[in-house]
């Protein structure tokens, strides 16, 4: 039974600002073995609820952040950038569940280091008119794959999302308390590890193919600011809706996600300095 784990760096233990997640910084690297630490956590309690193969995408920025060197033996490492389905490739390989760890609310909402791909310049996503998180995106693209989310980890506010919108029913381990979007109560790895080994194990009895969801899909964006909206809206099938909004509709949530990667690329790339 192969299970997927996406890895996301923001909501693992301890993290709580800049430094401890963009790639090359002191803390980085420091962060890094915690992430690891809680991806490791989470293999042992799937692989004792009778996964029989995990595969762990990184979905973190550089998509470099976990040690291989320290990973569980019973884990493989998908590393590295310019994935197909991103922070989800691996959903179609016939996976029985997926995990959504080190996970974070979404772009203006509450939360540590809360953001919707785009750091700070997207200020809102909609997946069919419901404000949506990485992690709802990612559970409408499992949905169409038939794949069902067994637990998410990150913090309070994060799994308080996922109970609410995307995952009423699955497996929760918090891992920090948000306090602000750069400060958190944060709970000892030692301790994480237990939570998240004892949840993936849980989860575990939810695991297996669901009926596929594939319908059609319209995703919008709020930018923080108007040229990244004129950028955006020169992508084929786009349409400027207001000044910082944009707008499109996809056949599928495959389509939508792919379309939603190339508008967030071409924003980033009319980012200016300082004044963004």
């Amino acid at each position: 039974m192969r299970i997927l784990i996406s890895a996301d760096m923001e909501g693992a233990t301890g993290v709580t600002w800049t430094g401890d997640v963009v790639p090359g910084t002191e803390q980085w690297q420091r962060f890094r073995r915690l992430l690891t630490g809680d991806v490791n956590a989470c293999v042992t309690g799937l692989v004792a609820g009778g996964a029989t193969e995990v595969l762990v995408n990184e979905a973190h920025s550089s998509q470099r952040n976990l040690l291989l060197e320290d990973l569980h033996p019973a884990a493989r490492l998908l590393t590295g950038r310019h994935k197909p389905l991103s922070m989800m490739q691996g959903v179609q390989e016939d996976v029985a569940g997926v995990v959504f760890l080190g996970y974070h609310t979404g772009a203006g909402a509450p939360g540590v280091l809360a953001h919707t791909y785009l750091e700070n310049s997207i200020t809102g996503v909609w997946l069919d008119g419901v404000p949506a998180s990485e992690g709802h995106l990612n559970a409408a693209l499992a949905a169409e794959y038939g794949v069902p989310v067994l637990l998410v980890t990150g913090d309070d506010l994060t799994c308080v999302e996922a109970a609410s919108t995307y995952a009423p029913s699955v497996e929760f381990a918090v891992v920090k308390d948000c306090v602000s979007r750069y400060a958190a109560l944060c709970l000892p790895p030692a301790v994480t590890a237990e939570r998240i080994t004892a949840a993936a194990r849980r989860a575990m009895a939810s695991a297996g193919p669901v009926r596929p969801r594939l319908t059609a899909h319209r995703i919008e964006i709020e930018f923080d600011a108007s040229q990244l909206a004129d950028a955006a809206a020169v992508v084929p099938t786009v349409e400027q809706l207001d000044v910082r909004r944009v707008g499109f509709d996809a056949e599928s949530m495959t389509d939508a996600m792919k379309a939603f990667k190339v508008v967030t690329y071409v924003a980033a790339g009319a980012i200016e300095g300082i004044y963004g």
